[in-house]
């Protein structure tokens, strides 16, 4: 099992076998779920998919986040890809940490796309 996950984290995943349109492969995605239920030994966790490519027509539900720490490139939040993971996909984090306004921005862009403004 992993080390304790964090809301606020990049962490590397590996989402496959994905299905259809679902994203796959191994890839950084930000843990969304909530710290109380980190920490509560429950098997999965709520997380956000990340990716380097830049989309105009997604741009409204995507968050930018530049590269730092051991995020190595520059990165976008799939907030439309939401998903829980079981902890044994995970691998390597924290890579990075988002500011508290990044979150907030992801916190905005999930609401819209899960009509909840």
């Amino acid at each position: 099992m992993v080390a304790l996950m964090r809301r606020g984290e990049v962490w590397t995943a590996n989402l496959n076998p994905n299905k259809g349109a679902e994203i796959g492969k191994i890839r950084p995605v930000l843990v969304i779920q909530d710290d109380r239920l980190n920490q509560t030994g429950l098997q999965t966790i709520l997380v956000l998919p990340l990716t380097t490519q830049f989309r105009p027509a997604f741009a409204p539900m995507r968050v930018k986040l530049p590269a730092r720490d051991r995020l190595v490139k520059d990165s976008y939040v799939m907030v439309e890809q939401t998903r829980v993971a079981d902890r044994s996909r995970f691998g390597e984090g924290p890579l990075a940490t988002l500011t508290a306004e990044e979150m907030a921005a992801v916190e905005k862009s999930l609401r819209t796309v899960m009509g909840m403004l």
